[in-house]
Formats: C-alpha cells, structure tokens, sequence
C-alpha cells in the first residue's frame, strides 16, 4: 500500500472507531453495544464461561496427534529454511519433500500462565473457540502487515483472551485492529465481551487454576480501560518465577513431533512466547505434498497445563 493510500486507510479507520468525544457514537457503532450484557449477570456468565465458550478453548485434550515412536528422531537429509518455499497470499506455505525449519513470531493464547519453560514438549492442537475466527485472521494478515509491531498484535490477542471491550482499546491498537479484522468481526467480539468475572461468587467458586486465570483475564480487562502499558499487561498476562505442574498435565518431553492430519511431522521449540522454532519433515510421496503449512492453525499447547499455548504466525522472529 502506498503512503497516501495507508493514512487515506488510517484517516477512514479513526472516522470509524472515534478518538474522541465527539465520534463516540460512530465508535459504539463500529464495535457494538454491550447494554444487553450488562444485564445478563453472574448466572448467565457461569454457564457460558464453563460450556466451552472462551475466546480460546483449545487445550491439552485437543492436541491427539503427538508421535512418541518418533521422540529423538532426526529427519533425514538437510534442514532447509521454510521460507524457501512458496508462499501463499495469506502468509502460508506450500510444502515440499524435505525437512524444513522456520524461527517465527508466536502469541500467548492462555493469560495469567506461565511462559515456555523446563524442558517441556509441545504438541500440535488447531484452534478452537467463540473467537477462533478472529484469532486466526489477525494472525494471518499481519504477515501482509510487517509494520505492526509484535507488541501491537499480542496485545489484540490479549484483548481477544481477555474478553476486553475493544472500546478500550488505545486509539492505535484500535487502528490496528481495523486493518487486520472486518467491522463484523470487531462487532462481535465486543458483544462477546465478559466483564463479570473478576470477583463474587463465579471467581471465588472456579478451581483455583481457572480462577487465577478468570482473575488475570478480569484484571487485564481493567488494564485496557485504564492504557496500561505493554510492559503492565504483560506482568499480568505472562506470569513468572517457579512453578507446578497443572492439573491434567501430561510428561511430554521437549521436542516431540506430532503427525498432522494432511501427512507431515511437526514440533515447536519455543524460545519464549514470543518467538518459537518450528520443525516440518515431509516425506517422499507424502499426501502433503502441495498443501499448504498455514501457521495460523497450529497452536502449540503444552503437555504442562500451567504453561502457555502459542499460536504460531507466518512472520519470521526478528524479520
């Protein structure tokens, strides 16, 4: 996009999501009115919250695909760099025989966990959720947008995982979000909104997993109302310090393959949250062959359910 046409976009977005008084009523257009869930209250907000109705309900349960018959394998030939391949327009790749590595940008999927850490293993799982749609669009389109910064976009999923008010949201990161969703997706996660987890009896009746996290997803959501920075959200989001396995984990050791569905391997060495080696081996006369490896439905979940799952992206770590 040339330069005129970006702040044309960036002109019409702000028109659209209001940076000021005067355009709060084409804001509360843009994103949605929430008065109906104001009132649905704690009763309603339980049952939704415990049917499977998080942004992002992908979990340990939903990664079947791991390959211990394959745990200290190499494959065999070189390893070449993914970005070797051709690429799609929304930022995937089309795969060939061969071994391939890619150091890529991931994302928290799971605030108020621990981050990547003691020689855990992480296992293939696509994504799941009521705001599946819109995870998956931002992360793919920010392969067409290398001017977003990481921050900026982890904090869009941030807001995603959280339930936030996308109103919230700074004026920049709500520009964002209008080049990377459509006006109906903003729409709908707005109304998806929950703000009546962060205390009574929801909360304090939840395990205390899942309430830690019901309460670092409410405080994140008082974050964004209040512009707390990168560095405070992610204090919150990102926990740190030692930690205990969580409840349901399973010992999968670090660098486990799991065999996807359309007939390749694939494993995920995280770095950190932030940024994670992914592995691809697809063998001679594989049904892969052709099809395309799209980052954006790979969510590496831990076998450690206290730890983070990480969306994998199309973006190169430090590119």
């Amino acid at each position: 996009m040339s330069k005129r046409g970006f702040v044309g976009a960036a002109l019409a977005a702000l028109l659209l999501l209001g940076t000021g008084p005067i355009m709060a009523g084409a804001a509360t257009a843009q994103f949605g009115s929430l008065g109906n869930l104001g009132r649905l209250g704690a009763r309603a907000a339980a049952p939704r919250l415990m049917s499977g109705r998080e942004p992002i309900s992908t979990s340990l349960p939903d990664a079947v695909w791991g390959d211990p018959a394959k745990d200290g394998w190499a494959p065999p030939g070189p390893r070449r760099p993914l970005t070797g391949l051709r690429r799609m327009a929304n930022g995937g790749f089309v795969l060939q025989p061969g071994s391939y590595e890619f150091h890529d940008q991931s994302y928290c999927l799971h605030a108020g966990t621990h981050g990547p850490g003691g020689g855990e293993g992480y296992l293939y799982a696509p994504p799941k959720g009521s705001a599946q749609d819109a995870v998956m669009t931002i992360v793919r389109n920010s392969v067409a947008h290398p001017e977003i910064p990481q921050r900026t976009i982890q904090t869009l999923l941030w807001a995603i995982v959280a339930r936030a008010r996308f109103e919230d949201l700074s004026n920049e990161h709500r520009l964002v979000a209008s080049q990377l969703l459509s006006q109906r997706q903003l729409a709908s996660l707005n109304r998806s909104a929950l703000d009546v987890l962060n205390s009574g009896p929801i909360a304090n009746n939840l395990p205390s997993p899942l309430r830690e996290i019901a309460q670092a997803e409410a405080q994140l959501r008082g974050m964004f109302a209040s512009g707390a920075s990168y560095g405070e959200l992610e204090r919150v989001a990102v926990l740190s310090g030692r930690v205990g396995r969580g409840p349901g984990s399973q010992a999968i050791p670090a660098g486990r393959w799991s065999q996807h569905p359309d007939g390749y391997w694939v494993r995920y060495l995280p770095v950190s949250y932030t940024n994670t080696v992914v592995n691809i081996w697809v063998p001679p006369g594989s049904a892969a062959i052709g099809r395309e490896y799209d980052p954006a439905v790979h969510i590496a979940v831990p076998g450690d359910t206290a730890r983070q799952r990480l969306i994998q992206s199309g973006r190169a770590y430090g590119g």
